[in-house]
């Protein structure tokens, strides 16, 4: 049977990141003449898993799709039971179709349009990992296995937004979708939970048959957790503002992920919960309120945009919008449609910017004269309604002013009660250490401290230090102490190479692989 090789779809462009990886640290595909052979295992793994995504689509046009398809048991803990499967209905196959497919035409233009870029393998790499999760997501037979791919869709958006990582405004505007987008799974985890605490189970076919037997508060409060999620991952009000900073990325970046795919994971997801929000009547019109705004706020944005990808990309919003408003009426099949039709002519309309704006050579199409008539209301549309100053004075400006509260009590109090020396005489790390050394202050005394523990630390302290000066170093010889002054120095390079953005992502990652 076809279907039970459907876990091939996600594991083959996740096999292409593995290759592309190792083939890097082993020097196999570095260079010009590595980028042909990144490019065809990129597009080798995507044209696969589009082929046997087609083969689903047909065989259930066929014959009938074939549901709720279990691979594997993933983990047990006591009553909580987590199995690999993935559901094949008419949606999950259409929009899995629809994944790879245009994941494999940005793939292809992006062989020509990045060629001999110095990022050229990590994006084919990254844009494989998105692929892969994005295919979990629309494939995914329960919420938990939805939610890894949700987590590395947004980890694969925030690496391609700082694909040019030594740009400052590229980095800043990654951190900030990055940390926008974790509102939202902080809401798809209070789902997760109340899911298995209220139906007892996670599974999109449980939720689905549980819906109706929960009372409707229950209902709403589950439906909104998993609204949350939605609204930021598809930049909905009030999360709308990061989907502009992600223009920071490569224009094919821009295509298939804020233009035609992960923007519309939200709207999937509503869909794919269609009979929990219909249990839920007051967050049905919540959906329908926030995407008429979003609607809104979309389209005045966009009329007073003068470079075509950010005119695109609030066009892109306005539209998701509408989808919402479809979800809220109550006409899902009309969002579905709308969604796969969107998402096909967006990454084209994407993927054609840049030749059309060398063909073009006219100015920027003005603003409508009866906008332009309305200063008060243009001026706001091209702020963006200041939700971005919004966020800053409702959650960065406090969430900082705490950072620094909490900092004072620390060196104020926790570390007087500890004994530990003040914050401007201690030594935190060894690039502090070889600077005070270099500066003068690398004497015999190692700190201050306060109270008896302090004292006693202290003397510890000097003990250890005058016997591995004394004994240790002088009597090894100088050569010991040049052998390790080396080593310091090659510790510290390491030091300052691990506080880069890139190196910290890859640890974070790698940590990530571990735990699953």
């Amino acid at each position: 049977m076809i279907q039970s090789y459907a876990w091939l779809i996600p594991a083959l462009p996740m096999t292409a990141v593995l290759w592309i990886a190792v083939g890097y640290v082993l020097g196999v595909n570095r260079g010009e003449s590595g980028e042909k052979q990144t490019a065809w295992v990129a597009q080798g793994a995507a044209g696969l898993s589009f082929l046997l995504a087609l083969l689903l689509a047909l065989k259930a046009l066929w014959q009938g799709a074939p549901g709720q398809v279990q691979v594997a048991e993933w983990l047990r803990s006591g009553g909580l039971v987590l199995n690999i499967s993935f559901t094949l209905d008419p949606l999950g196959l259409a929009m899995t179709s629809l994944v790879a497919f245009i994941t494999l035409l940005t793939l292809r233009f992006s062989v020509s349009y990045l060629h001999r870029e110095a990022g050229f393998r990590r994006f084919f790499l990254v844009l494989c990992l998105f692929m892969a999760a994005m295919e979990l997501i629309v494939m995914a037979g329960n919420a938990a296995m939805a939610f890894i791919g949700w987590e590395l869709a947004g980890v694969s958006s925030y690496l391609l937004i700082a694909y040019a990582f030594d740009r400052p405004n590229a980095s800043r505007n990654a951190t900030r979708a990055f940390v926008t987008n974790r509102i939202g799974d902080a809401g798809f985890i209070l789902a997760l939970f109340h899911s298995w605490y209220w139906l007892g189970d996670v599974g999109w076919a449980d939720i689905e048959s549980g819906a109706a037997q929960l009372s409707t508060v229950n209902a709403g409060v589950l439906a909104l957790g998993f609204l949350v999620a939605a609204l930021a991952k598809s930049a909905q009000v009030p999360f709308a503002p990061w989907i502009a900073r992600a223009l920071e990325g490569p224009t094919p970046s821009s295509a298939v992920f804020y233009g035609s795919l992960m923007v519309h994971a939200g709207v999937f997801l509503v869909l794919r919960l269609e009979p929990l929000f219909v249990q839920a009547p007051q967050v049905a019109s919540l959906v329908l309120v926030l995407g008429l705004l979003t609607a809104l706020y979309g389209w005045l944005s966009g009329l007073t945009q003068s470079d075509v990808k950010s005119a695109l990309m609030f066009s892109t919003t306005a539209q998701v919008g509408l989808m919402f408003v479809w979800c809220g009426l109550g006409w899902f099949h009309l969002a579905a449609w709308h969604l796969a039709l969107h998402a096909l002519w967006r990454a084209y309309q994407f993927l054609h910017a840049p030749a059309l704006m060398h063909s073009i050579s006219r100015p920027a199409r003005p603003v409508p004269s009866w906008l332009a008539r309305r200063r008060r209301l243009r001026t706001a549309a091209m702020h963006g309604f200041w939700l971005d100053a919004a966020a800053d004075w409702l959650l960065v400006r406090p969430t900082r002013a705490l950072a620094r509260d909490v900092d004072r009590f620390d060196e104020a109090v926790v570390s007087r009660m500890v004994g530990l020396p003040e914050q401007e005489q201690a030594i935190s790390s060894l690039s502090d250490w070889e600077a005070r050394k270099r500066q003068g202050a690398g004497g015999e005394v190692i700190g201050q401290g306060q109270g008896i523990l302090g004292r006693l630390m202290e003397w510890l302290a000097n003990l250890l230090y005058w016997f591995e000066d004394r004994l240790v170093l002088h009597g090894g010889g100088e050569g010991l102490i040049r052998t390790l002054r080396r080593l310091g120095s090659y510790a510290l390079r390491i030091e300052r190479l691990l506080e880069s953005p890139r190196y910290l992502m890859l640890l974070i990652m790698a940590t990530f692989v571990v735990i699953l």
